[in-house]
């Protein structure tokens, strides 16, 4: 009987330090609510579900990856960067010029300078992106830089891995930085392959325990490629043989964009990069000259900043970045992305948006790789819709790509998701293009992917089962844990 009484009291004071400590460390309400329920509710599953994936590394500052030591060299730089951002600024088009409260947004809170003279290329799907990617990669001369999330040990990783090995044989310094957990297919073969021939090649934060890892939680789901400090590649496009569409293997239709740049838009990727480098590999990078080159495009002035986000910033930058675009948007605001779980700040932004008169029209999958996910977006539904936003379901694929344009003059196109895995806890990065041209472009390409959507109708989605409402909001309380 003694020993019963102790274990419950051991067992009570367990489960009140377990919630304490949620309270104390989480960041958002919502988030904590969530884990609060599944603790209470699951005890032991909760909390190791909370250890194992909800520990606050923003707060404590795990994944720092400073690489400026030089403080006085770092306040020079920033002075530099701030009134080189200026000057790009008084430059451009004023039809962009309302958004600069968006542009500050980015150089204050992470340093990202607005860079000039940019030439910028859309890029639909893997057959078409790979081809760009495969013939920049075989001009390098001094230095190519990538780091995915997925690399698969599939046709397109094999080709990428001997023009890789190619360039290292020709004295090119060729470093990768994959996800250990995204790219698990190439840790016995192709990476020791890599390796043998010269390529640096390290997983972000290597996972020992696959099925009970907080760091698997966490993971790096940036897409870059940067070569010879003058061209780069970002986006939501993998290196795996599913994103190619002409591809045997390819049983799903895969929509997705990527973009490539030419000039200082690169530096500020190239700066990431060094960062995650610097934080996986033993093998120490400076941000020396060579890694930043001079070519600039004059006769094509796009003007490009990097929103980068991770548990290594101090504010969740990626989900700013987008609610200050949403606010500033005057007349329309066109968004794809394949997970829509956007939270009350972003939702908020939207409804308000919407109520202001704003077109806003939001593409997401019919077709979706997680049920989940699935349910806890369409619980997010209702409030828009209620509010004019039109909603359209893709049907003739998977639609995986990240994008968002607003008023016809900014375009992003990134890795992050609207939701919140890629806003508190992935390492992302999107590309913002301040440009009337572009943002065309852009705009065409929303066009045609609606003409392969069905969208849905309110009067119709009012009046869906009870049943079926209940398990998306039921879904919805355990989204941020999704």
């Amino acid at each position: 009987m003694h020993w019963t009484i102790a274990w419950k009291i051991i067992y009570l004071v367990f489960i009140v330090v377990v919630c304490l400590r949620i309270i104390y460390d989480t960041r958002t309400s919502t988030r904590t609510l969530a884990y609060l329920l599944l603790t209470i509710f699951l005890p032991v599953v909760g909390a190791l579900v909370y250890f194992s994936f909800g520990i606050n590394y923003r707060k404590r500052k795990l994944y720092s990856k400073k690489i400026w030591q030089n403080e006085k060299l770092l306040s020079r730089i920033k002075d530099e960067i701030y009134s080189s951002s200026e000057r790009v600024w008084k430059k451009s088009d004023p039809r962009i010029r309302h958004n600069m409260e968006l542009a500050f947004l980015l150089l204050k809170d992470s340093l990202s300078p607005l860079s000039g003279n940019n030439q910028v290329k859309l890029l639909h799907n893997g057959e078409n992106t790979f081809p760009e990617i495969l013939n920049a990669l075989r001009g390098a001369h001094h230095h190519i830089h990538m780091e995915y999330y997925i690399f698969e040990d599939d046709g397109i990783g094999n080709q990428i891995k001997d023009i890789l090995i190619q360039k290292a044989a020709e004295g090119v310094k060729v470093r990768l930085i994959y996800d250990d957990f995204g790219s698990q297919s190439i840790r016995r073969k192709l990476v020791p392959l890599l390796r043998g021939a010269g390529v640096e090649a390290y997983p972000f934060h290597k996972v020992l325990f696959i099925m009970l890892a907080n760091r698997l939680n966490y993971r790096n789901h940036r897409k870059i490629i940067v070569i010879d400090g003058c061209k780069g590649f970002v986006g939501g496009i993998n290196i795996s043989d599913r994103y190619q569409n002409s591809s045997k293997n390819a049983s799903l239709f895969w929509r997705d964009t990527h973009l490539a740049i030419d000039g200082p838009g690169v530096f500020y990727l190239q700066y990431l990069f060094l960062c995650d480098w610097n934080f996986c590999s033993p093998n120490k990078l400076q941000p020396e000259r060579p890694f930043f080159c001079e070519q600039e495009n004059p006769a094509d002035n796009k003007i490009v900043q990097i929103a980068a986000g991770g548990p290594d910033s101090d504010q969740p930058t990626i989900l700013y970045s987008l609610i200050q675009a949403i606010n500033l948007a005057q007349k329309e605001i066109l968004i794809t992305t394949p997970y829509f779980i956007p939270g009350d700040s972003l939702l908020d932004a939207l409804v308000v948006a919407a109520l202001s008169g704003i077109s806003i029209k939001l593409l997401v999958p019919g077709i979706s790789d997680s049920s989940l996910v699935n349910l806890a977006a369409r619980s997010y539904y209702d409030d828009l819709l209620r509010v004019g936003v039109e909603i359209y379901l893709y049907r003739k694929g998977f639609m995986h790509a990240k994008t968002l344009v607003t008023d016809s003059n900014v375009s992003v196109i990134g890795t992050a998701n609207m939701d919140y895995r890629s806003f508190e806890m992935n390492f992302e990065v999107n590309a913002m293009v301040y440009d009337a041209d572009f943002a065309r472009q852009m705009r065409e390409s929303f066009a045609a992917d609606l003409k392969d959507a069905e969208r849905i109708d309110p009067a119709a989605w009012f009046k869906r089962p009870i049943l079926s409402q209940l398990l998306e909001k039921t879904v919805r309380l355990v989204s941020p844990l999704l």
